[in-house]
């Protein structure tokens, strides 16, 4: 029996530095983009459904309860990576209408070459600083705002603060959701913060993480969801649960609890989250 040759490695130059394409051993047509060294994303061409990350498999818990199920959505994705949520939004809910800002236009060029959306996904890229485009977006426009933009393996500061909080609140429509993707370790000093600083814009909201990373025990991701009502959080604590790697939420006083007194950030005082400790991706 002929035995499938694996595909090679890509690698190619792109205006942040070097973008990866890896090869999933275990899943044909799949790839982990890894840029300068840290994983972004992974994307599985046959099967746009299947997340693979940990913090990406509850971003898709965010985008099933974002409306009943299969309702076509309108979402903005700051950060755009192997596009690989815009992708399960476009295969859950066909007729989606979305927007990826992406800042670096040489990987934008790579992932349209090797990573092609399937056709009739209505999924708008655009090159440019997330925080400039958000603030130019109009009112009311989004049922999911999306915030994942790391350069560095780091969340930049002017997307950490009070403003910038206020301008993706102000394109949320009405029942609409706003999630971000923190990374970070103990003793989570920045993710504190951001809870408290989306707290001040979005007071319902909610925290989903391993409880490894709750405990400070690790380095990691945490998804912060929030809107103008209380976030579906019922639903979010059953699928949490049900994760290959079960997630806990916090939520209500338990997540007031969780900020520990930390006080809010704006664009005077706020910084990068935290690099990623060596090995950590090893």
């Amino acid at each position: 029996m002929a035995h499938r040759q694996r595909p090679a490695r890509v690698e190619e130059k792109i205006d942040s530095g070097v973008a990866e394409l890896v090869p999933d051993a275990d899943r044909p047509r799949s790839w982990t983009l890894v840029v300068n060294g840290t994983p972004q994303s992974h994307v599985d061409l046959d099967d746009p459904a299947y997340l693979d990350f940990e913090y990406v498999r509850r971003l898709g818990h965010v985008t099933d309860l974002a409306a009943a199920a299969g309702r076509p959505l309108r979402v903005l994705h700051l950060g755009g990576g192997g596009l690989t949520l815009a992708r399960y939004v476009a295969a859950t809910r066909p007729r989606s209408s979305q927007q990826v800002i992406e800042i670096d236009a040489a990987l934008v060029d790579l992932v349209r070459r090797r990573l092609p959306l399937d056709r009739g996904a209505r999924v708008r890229i655009r090159t440019g600083d997330a925080r400039e485009i958000l603030t130019r977006a109009p009112e009311d426009a989004f049922d999911l705002v999306v915030s994942d933009v790391y350069a560095g393996g780091r969340s930049p500061a002017h997307l950490t603060s009070v403003e910038f909080f206020t301008a993706a609140a102000r394109t949320l429509r009405a029942g609409g959701l706003f999630a971000a993707n923190l990374a970070d370790g103990a003793p989570l000093s920045f993710a504190r913060a951001q809870v408290a600083t989306l707290r001040t814009v979005l007071p319902e909201a909610c925290l989903i993480a391993d409880p490894a990373v709750l405990r400070g025990r690790r380095f990691g991701n945490l998804v912060l969801v929030a809107g103008h009502g209380e976030p579906p959080v019922a639903g979010l604590v059953r699928r949490a649960a049900g994760d290959p790697f079960p997630g806990r939420v916090l939520h209500g006083d338990e997540l007031t609890r969780f900020t520990a007194g930390a006080r809010p950030v704006t664009d005077a005082t706020a910084r990068p989250s935290p690099p990623p400790p060596d090995g950590v991706f090893a």
